[in-house]
């Protein structure tokens, strides 16, 4: 299932580009649905939202179960053990010493001639989290709120809200409504999908509007996030997950194979790309991820994604693997190699980079810090992992006494006018009349 291509050759060209493509276009017939939802929303407000969530989650939805209540989060609390609150903690600590690095300060210069510039940090007011609900609301991505609303607390947003798609008995997995309580979080709302989407950005009566809208979720999620984008501000327009392996002919394949399934199990267009300077290993590899799949649970998942998006390419040398590795710039990058570290310095394009064979990809997903919500489908380019500044807003200050003021006028005036904007020069020159 696993193609293997020799790079350069025009064989690898026509995939990756097909790689490059994937997931960058919306179809049309859903974006016309998700259009409608928003639509709806707008103008019906929460009629909307329960009427969305009785078709497609839980029949019982009204108003009065929309938000969850203080009694819903103690019972989760009954019904989470011990261990998965110490290990969820864990997880919390580190991503919390990783962000907090991020945190920037406001800063000022004050000149001789006595004016006065800087930038002035703040956090937004309010911010969105989105986090899918999995199979039915029974596997919802835990590790994605973490992700999300720890930069948004760090940075200091004053309310965070969740959102997330309901059970089938109307109730949102314990797991979640714990670790929202672990975190700092304000408000849970049981609904998912563009009708939650389109609840917080235009606001409800009972969903407050918010300023930015943060975390990912299927196609019809990303279209609506794309749609209200010019009304709220967005984290990423996540497309499917992907991981490419640089390797030599020291790579264990057995963990080359594990870590290609990560991806691959997410679902049908996940990408899984392995680069090597040896083909034995890539046969090798091959073999072994033939033998793996067949004890996941999720075996036609895997088959679909590998077939569809699943390559192996040989390449000659780390430096011809490092070109192809930032052409694709892949959301997430491992590096098995006898000195990794002598290529990083190479990389260009990658939403996170996993060094070393014994750092596999879920370490970042889970447990040690880095935020896993990253720039898919080649926008690594110009994009980088969520973190603190999505929540934060640069505000400039700026200060001029009237002798600096008069000092500079004639020159403000003068590119105003090369711009023909005579109210502006007008604006300068008014000051020092009298």
């Amino acid at each position: 299932m696993l193609k293997v291509f020799s790079y350069p050759s025009e064989e690898a060209e026509t995939f990756i580009q097909k790689l490059l493509k994937r997931g960058s276009e919306v179809d049309p017939e859903i974006e016309k649905q998700v259009v409608k939802i928003l639509s709806e929303v707008k103008s019906r407000g929460d009629d909307a939202i329960i009427e969305y969530t009785k078709k497609f989650d839980f029949p019982g939805a009204t108003t009065k179960n929309l938000i969850v209540t203080r009694s819903e989060f103690e019972e989760a609390y009954r019904q989470i053990d011990d261990k998965f609150l110490e290990i969820l903690r864990y997880a919390i600590k580190n991503i919390e010493t990783f962000h907090k690095k991020q945190l920037q300060q406001s800063w000022f210069i004050a000149n001789e001639d006595g004016t006065f510039v800087g930038q002035m940090i703040k956090p937004v007011t309010s911010v969105g989290l989105y986090v899918p609900g999995g199979t039915g609301g029974n596997t919802p991505l835990i590790s994605t709120l973490l992700m999300t609303a720890i930069p948004a607390k760090i940075a200091g947003v004053s309310n965070i809200a969740l959102a997330s798609p309901p059970r089938s008995n109307g109730t949102i997995h314990p797991g979640l409504l714990v670790a929202s309580q672990e975190i700092g979080v304000d408000c849970v709302y049981k609904m998912g999908s563009a009708w939650a989407i389109a609840a917080m950005a235009y606001g409800t009566e009972l969903v407050k509007p918010v300023d930015v809208i943060a975390g990912p979720g299927n196609v019809y999620v990303t279209t609506a996030k794309k749609i209200v984008s010019g009304i709220v501000g967005i984290d990423v327009l996540a497309g499917p997950s992907e991981i490419l392996i640089i390797a030599d002919d020291t790579a264990n394949p057995e963990y080359i194979a594990a870590d290609l399934l990560s991806q691959a199990e997410h679902d049908s267009m996940a990408s899984s790309i392995l680069i090597s300077t040896d083909s034995r290993l890539i046969n090798t590899v091959i073999n072994a991820t033939k033998e793996q799949m067949e004890k996941l649970p999720r075996v036609d998942t895997v088959t679909a994604s590998l077939e569809n998006y699943g390559a192996c390419f040989l390449v000659e040398n780390l430096d011809r693997a490092m070109e192809l590795a930032n052409r694709i710039a892949p959301e997430h990058m491992e590096i098995h190699t006898k000195n990794p570290w002598s290529l990083i310095g190479k990389i260009k394009n990658a939403g996170a980079v996993f060094i070393g064979e014994y750092t596999p990809e879920p370490v970042g997903d889970y447990f040690a810090g880095p935020n896993h919500v990253l720039p898919t489908s080649g926008t690594a380019r110009f994009a980088s992992a969520l973190g603190v500044d999505a929540f934060l807003k640069k505000i400039s200050i700026l200060h001029y006494p009237r002798e600096a003021l008069a000092k500079s006028q004639q020159k403000i005036a003068s590119m105003a006018r090369w711009e023909e904007l005579e109210a502006h020069a007008r604006s300068v020159l008014i000051r020092n009349k009298n």
